[in-house]
């Protein structure tokens, strides 16, 4: 089979598109990630002690509250406030116990559990995730950064420590249930991008009587 069939591996675009065809585009895979935790714990050994045990971890999934407005027959349906859901972060529970001990820091800060205290303030405890996905590169080959995810006040909702099965040959891990007040999207080279991207704000029409912006 030539070469040049594998351009039509792809969707036909429409004939007014710069290109009928194009060849099919090396899609992000799973696998190729990384997460760094910042402020994550007390001190101790570094944060990127989780960096090197993390199993999986989810994407940042941003929606909007429905507003309904009724209007005479009808319903119209308005984007009301954005609201980020939770993410899991599964990590390996090591033998040396760096993980569970920084998990166990990052609670007591959150709520000291020996003398019932909590902290002072939400600034207290909170950190920064960063979820990047990589193009696969290692070693002498630097990874190169294909997209990051930011998210911004972070703190652990719950932490849910595996138990023991003899049924299984799988290790032990934590997930931890992650909420966050924002998340942040920047490309390649460190731009913001997508969400967060910096554009001038969207304004509706301006009614010539009323002054009123139309919905």
């Amino acid at each position: 089979m030539p070469i040049a069939s594998l351009s039509r591996f792809s969707v036909p675009l429409a004939t007014d598109q710069s290109a009928s065809n194009q060849g099919l585009l090396m899609p992000k895979l799973p696998y190729r990630f990384r997460v760094t935790i910042v402020d994550f714990g007390v001190g101790g050994a570094p944060a990127t002690e989780l960096t090197k045990q993390v199993v999986s971890v989810d994407r940042p999934k941003p929606s909007f509250e429905q507003i309904d407005l009724h209007v005479y027959n009808s319903i119209v349906k308005l984007a009301g406030k954005p609201k980020w859901e939770d993410i899991k972060l599964k990590l390996r529970d090591d033998m040396t116990n760096l993980v569970t001990n920084k998990i166990g820091e990052q609670m007591q800060k959150q709520f000291d559990f020996f003398e019932q205290a909590s902290a002072a303030s939400a600034g207290d405890y909170k950190f920064t995730t960063r979820i990047e996905i990589l193009d696969g590169g290692n070693g002498a080959i630097q990874p190169a950064i294909l997209e990051t995810f930011e998210l911004y006040g972070c703190y652990v909702q719950k932490a849910e420590y595996k138990g023991g099965d003899y049924k299984t040959s799988d290790p032990l891990d934590i997930t931890l249930n992650i909420k966050y007040d924002n998340a942040l999207q920047f490309n390649a080279i460190g731009i913001q991008s997508g969400i967060g991207s910096i554009f001038n704000r969207i304004v509706g029409g301006v009614s010539a009587t009323g002054g009123g912006i139309a919905i």
